[in-house]
């Protein structure tokens, strides 16, 4: 399943309000750690730390293993 929104950030610690005013959700503070990547849990954005995610690639886009 494709995240609703993928928003890459310097920081470790990130706030959410689902950027809708008075139709958003309570601001939380999301932590990343330790894997670098967090998802909302009221409006399901993907918060990735750009440092982390480029030395740890997802694993669906790392090269695929030869077979032989």
């Amino acid at each position: 399943m494709v995240p609703f929104e993928t928003i890459e950030i310097d920081e470790m610690v990130t706030a959410c309000n689902g950027d809708g005013g008075a139709l958003g959700h309570p601001r939380v503070f999301l932590n990343l750690a330790p894997s670098g990547r967090v998802e909302c849990p009221y409006c399901s954005r993907v918060f990735i730390n750009r440092a982390m995610a480029q030395a740890h690639p997802p694993a669906d886009e790392a090269a695929p293993e030869s077979r032989a």
